[in-house]
């Protein structure tokens, strides 16, 4: 059975709406899913899971989640060849060309650690409507395609 593991920094509930969606929409696809909060997460956790999954919220002007600082430190030190990753985060667009940066940065780390993008990164301005949870779904159909395929 594929595991996957989700983990996500909040404030405003967005980006847990964000992983609760792709949670479901894995889940749907019959992957065995673990869901935490980015403070509670441990990098060495990711060795047991076929899909990675980050929601990271971008703070202020293109700042990382303070309490998820550690975690995109301790992902420099971890080989992740074999596993598929996938980046979503909510932002704001108010704050222009940080706009979702945080997403970028988590994408750009989890690519430097072997692991393949199993789809394209996805920036949702505020909270996710109608057409974000369709993109989502898709979002995670394509992680699902790109574990089976390296699996194969």
């Amino acid at each position: 059975m594929m595991k996957a593991r989700v983990v996500y920094a909040t404030i405003t509930g967005n980006n847990e709406d964000v992983a609760d969606i792709i949670v479901e929409a894995l889940e749907d696809l019959n992957v065995v899913v673990t869901e935490e909060e980015i403070s509670q997460a441990n990098v060495q956790d990711l060795n047991d899971t076929d899909i990675v999954v980050i929601v990271p919220y971008t703070y202020d002007e293109g700042a990382l989640p303070e309490e998820g600082i550690d975690y995109y430190d301790d992902l420099a030190d971890i080989t992740l060849n074999g596993k598929v990753f996938g980046v979503a985060g909510s932002g704001d667009v108010f704050y222009g060309d940080d706009y979702g940066v945080a997403v970028d940065r988590f994408d750009s780390r989890l690519a430097d650690s072997g692991a393949t993008r199993g789809a394209q990164k996805i920036k949702i301005n505020l909270s996710p409507d109608a057409d974000d949870i369709k993109q989502l779904d898709e979002f995670a159909n394509e992680l699902v395609s790109a574990a089976q395929q390296s699996t194969k």
